[in-house]
């Protein structure tokens, strides 16, 4: 226990770690509202920004009655189902996985814009591989590495609008007249404001965040880290999309969206602040990715410890990092990432898609826990109509992603049914090993007495064929030649019994074949021999009379290879076989 991290998060640090997240999405988000919204874009952001504050209150009131980590998924556990917190899980690990994605390609767009001929795919998952070494080891969010990469990127941004905004006020407002007067769909402005809203969505991807490490943070201090997140992306997106509307022709956006930032920076400032823009953003957007690695290992084990994952994620290294847990991540984000070809317009929608959902849940989580745990206190409460009209506003997002993006859609599906799938089959596996067992015992109850009835008759068959006896008759032959007979016995026949008869006149004394019949008894233990004396003359009526009383087949009845003297020919015999 005193390995345990004792200092809580100050303000700052806990902004820092959610906020290298939120801001991050500032770098690409203005190129895909304004790419839907064109000269609107900026508004869209502005109703982005209210939706955003109408969540403040409700992830408020939720973390300051349950405050664990987890976010959705730990709301949802303590309100309603497993099952649905699991659904929620799902969700917001795919939100982690692209997440991790569109930070490393993004990252990789803004260095190519450096390093001019970059393979950004490869290069994306050398990124991605690197933050999986960094997390196995045991390297993971760095308060004060956050913090650094945090101010920076606050500098680096404020500086671009700084710089712009300097731009415009010498260069006067002629592109932003240029780009005003670009006529709108046949749809009218309404749609279009949904269609950059729908998409202008991405830009609060970090929200949740915070939740996720509560339990770090001093007393307090999670409110304003809302506080502080929300404030940010309501400044910064807005007004960094309408920069760019006033500066560059929208017309020549299309070949520049991939890093948007960098080519206004290079338009305002020169080369020196487009290359200040693509560090920052290598920098931050490589913290979202370390973010996204960090969060989805904690909740992964969270998830395994409650029986929802297989034991085998447990596994540690001796560094305590579940590195199974962190291979298994790396897998999906690569896999993502080639099925994307790496496209922010894909990626971004199957992230919008799982944000969207985990956020919508978080609503209704908030619902719940105002019906089901209505006693427990709270620092803030949002009000019904509010939770619900900001739920109304995410559903409606949704749909327009789908609208946006349908390919995206999905691809968004793809991962999700089989994951869905996982879950539940892990959820239900005490059920369904019930019912394979009352299968098995359907099935196998049949074959079970089909079974016991042939083990028995099988049984009695082979010790019927053993039990059948056999006759050697002797002439009182010695012993190597009645051990010829044993080897033919044995190699020829299936039977455990064997008499040999020796037929004899009342003064004939055999003492010393009893003492042969004795050794070869204990030289053939598998072989029971009877040995049994019969006065009289051997023949075919003594044979016959043998037969009869002992029900043994003449064909059972084995003699030796008779000399010249003997007085009946084999085929009188009746059957009797020669073995030597």
């Amino acid at each position: 226990m005193k390995n345990k991290i004792t200092h809580k998060l100050n303000e700052l640090q806990a902004t820092a770690i959610c906020g290298n997240d939120i801001t991050s999405s500032c770098l690409y988000v203005s190129a895909l509202t304004i790419g839907y919204a064109g000269q609107y874009a900026w508004i869209s952001l502005l109703i982005v920004a209210f939706v955003l504050l109408l969540f403040r209150k409700i992830y408020g009131e939720v973390v300051g009655a349950l405050p664990l980590n987890g976010g959705a998924y730990n709301v949802l556990l303590n309100t309603s189902t497993k099952r649905i917190a699991s659904f929620a899980a799902v969700l917001t690990v795919l939100s982690y996985m692209t997440t991790a994605v569109i930070s490393a390609t993004e990252a990789m767009h803004y260095l190519s814009t450096i390093f001019h001929g970059l393979q950004i795919l490869i290069a994306a998952g050398v990124v991605l591989c690197l933050f999986t070494i960094l997390a196995i080891i045991g390297i993971g969010e760095s308060a004060f590495v956050a913090v650094v990469i945090f101010l920076v990127h606050l500098t680096s941004l404020t500086l671009l609008v700084v710089i712009s905004s300097w731009f415009i006020f010498s260069h006067g407002l002629d592109t932003f007249h240029l780009n005003w007067e670009i006529p709108l769909t046949s749809r009218g402005i309404v749609y279009t404001l949904f269609l950059g809203f729908s998409a202008a969505m991405l830009g609060i991807s970090g929200f949740e965040s915070s939740a996720n490490f509560v339990e770090e943070q001093k007393p307090g201090v999670f409110r304003k880290t809302l506080r502080n997140m929300w404030a940010i992306v309501s400044f910064f997106n807005p007004v960094i999309a309408l920069l760019i509307i006033a500066i560059i022709p929208i017309t020549e956006l299309g070949a520049h969206r991939e890093s948007l930032l960098s080519y206004l920076g290079h338009t305002t400032g020169g080369a020196w602040l487009s290359w200040l823009i693509s560090i920052d953003a290598v920098l931050v957007l490589c913290g979202a990715v370390l973010t996204s690695f960090v969060g989805v290992s904690g909740l992964l084990k969270r998830m395994t410890l409650d029986r929802i994952l297989p034991n085998y994620f447990l596994k540690e290294n001796k560094n305590g990092s579940n590195y199974r847990i962190i291979i298994t991540f790396l897998i999906l984000c690569i896999s993502v990432m080639f099925v994307t070809q790496g496209k922010l317009e894909s990626l971004a929608g199957v992230y919008t898609f799982s944000f969207l959902a985990v956020m919508a849940l978080f609503g209704i989580g908030n619902l719940l826990l105002k019906v089901k745990r209505r006693k427990l206190p709270r620092p803030e409460r949002a009000r019904g109509f509010a939770v619900v009209t900001a739920v109304c506003f995410i559903i409606a997002g949704f749909f327009g992603n789908i609208i946006l993006n349908e390919n995206a859609f999905f691809t968004f599906i793809k991962y999700l049914v089989p994951a869905l799938l996982f879950v539940l089959i892990m959820l239900s596996r005490s059920v369904l090993i019930q019912l394979n067992l009352d299968a098995l015992e359907y099935f196998y109850s049949p074959l079970r007495r089909f079974a016991v009835v042939s083990n028995r008759y099988l049984r009695k068959l082979h010790q019927k064929i053993h039990s059948q006896e056999f006759v050697f008759f002797t002439k009182g032959d010695d012993v190597a030649i009645l051990n010829k007979v044993m080897q033919y016995v044995q190699n020829n026949e299936t039977t455990r019994r064997l008499k040999i008869v020796n037929v004899k006149d009342i003064e004939e004394s055999n003492e010393a074949l009893k003492k042969d019949i004795e050794v070869l008894d204990r030289a053939y233990p598998e072989i029971h021999i009877e040995f049994i004396e019969v006065e009289g003359i051997f023949g075919p009526d003594l044979i016959d009379v043998l037969s009869d009383k002992w029900q043994i087949p003449k064909n059972f009845m084995f003699i030796a290879s008779p000399g010249d003297k003997f007085s009946y020919k084999v085929a009188e015999l009746g059957g009797v076989r020669l073995i030597m």
